[in-house]
């Protein structure tokens, strides 16, 4: 009886032993009147509720800007030009024939759709001097686009592209713009596609940048790139309000700092160059300088400020009006002048052959004089030089 109590002792520890070993090793072969249970790290599926294919857009979330960027991005198109390189006459056959392997210089920018007709707005040197220009718009419809007209001066052109239901860009209006909005930038940078960058206004009325010859822009710390140029700065409601121009950067990239023409420029520049095919600006012959801390103190004026006549065109508007070199522009047509950029764009702005009344101040003493403002030459180095002076003409 003993023999089969210790039997059946070892028989049970025994099994209880294999039976620990199986049930950490090997769960799933264990039992327990249940399914087995899943291996570790595969969970069990879940059925999920998926959301409608053709489901209706969302207004955007607290925060987002999709919805602008959704109105707008459609308007916004890729510009592809390119280039023949020109044979050089007079070069012998072995070096016209590598003259002859070059390849067309192909340029990227961007541009923004303005009307149903087809018209695209965008930077001048984005077109310039190609001997081809293709539009891409974002639904990938490609079409040839024909110049319409450019303005070096503001650094803007008008395309024209053939077809049909075309979106189009709303225009927003820039007067109401500040510092501290936030603005959308869109375009095509690097060639790596359609891309929406977001910031805000960092300042208005930039000028004396050295990049056009009238300056008024819009800077913006949105990303702009390389390919952005002509692209659309849109504001939070998607609404234009800007057509990107340049970046300041010292490596190529962007580093927060760019500028933008203002949408209520590009609208006049376009529709001139539209309806003429040329952009008019009043001139009065002139060579202006700012009004430095050493001019000022020369001059007896209480502070630094305003712009200084170093030169007039003889028989020129200004000449013909009374205008001498000294004269110190203080105003124009009622709007205060305080640099060379600001007399610019306020004589620019004058209807040709409209008479202005302009203040300046001679001998210490103000004086109001009356301009018949005359015609911009197209080619301003083609116009006659300025007593005392060989500048750039306003």
């Amino acid at each position: 009886m003993r023999r089969l109590w210790l039997l059946f002792s070892q028989t049970a520890t025994i099994a209880l032993a294999a039976l620990f070993v199986v049930s950490t090793l090997k769960p799933e072969w264990v039992r327990f009147g249940g399914p087995a249970t899943s291996a570790v790290g595969k969970p069990a599926v879940v059925t999920v509720q998926d959301a409608p294919v053709a489901s209706p857009p969302l207004q955007a979330a607290p925060g987002s800007y999709s919805a602008a960027a959704l109105k707008a991005m459609p308007a916004v198109v890729s510009i592809t030009t390119s280039k023949t390189p020109r044979r050089v006459p007079g070069l012998d056959p072995w070096r016209r024939q590598f003259q002859g392997n070059r390849q067309p210089t192909v340029g990227l920018g961007s541009g923004v759709i303005v009307s149903p007709d087809g018209y695209i707005l965008t930077n001048n040197h984005v077109v310039e001097g190609a001997d081809q220009i293709e539009v891409t718009l974002a639904d990938g419809r490609e079409a040839k686009a024909r110049l319409v007209g450019r303005d070096p001066d503001t650094d803007l052109a008008v395309l024209r592209i053939q077809l049909d239901a075309l979106p189009v860009i709303t225009f927003g209006n820039d007067a109401t713009a500040r510092v501290g909005d936030v603005v959308l930038a869109i375009g095509y940078p690097f060639g790596v596609g359609q891309t929406v960058t977001q910031g805000i206004i960092s300042a208005l009325g930039r000028t004396q940048l050295g990049i056009n010859t009238f300056e008024n822009f819009i800077q913006t710390d949105a990303a702009i790139n390389p390919g952005n140029s002509g692209g659309a700065l849109v504001d939070a409601n998607g609404n234009l309000i800007g057509i990107n121009t340049a970046i300041f950067s010292r490596s190529g990239g962007s580093l927060g700092i760019g500028f933008a023409v203002p949408v209520s420029t590009a609208r006049n520049v376009m529709q001139q160059l539209i309806t003429t095919g040329q952009v008019v600006r009043g001139w009065i012959g002139v060579e202006p300088q700012d009004v430095t801390d050493q001019l000022a103190r020369s001059l007896n004026l209480p502070r630094p400020e305003g712009v200084v006549i170093i030169g007039v065109l003889r028989q020129g508007p200004a000449d013909q009006a009374g205008v001498k070199p000294g004269d110190v522009v203080l105003d124009v047509a009622g709007k205060p002048v305080e640099n060379t950029g600001q007399l610019l764009n306020a004589v620019a702005a004058l209807k040709p052959g409209s008479q202005t009344a302009i203040q300046v101040l001679r001998d210490g003493k103000p004086q109001t004089v009356v301009v018949r403002i005359g015609t911009r030459p197209q080619n301003l180095s083609q116009a006659p030089a300025a007593e005392d002076s060989d500048g750039i003409l306003p």
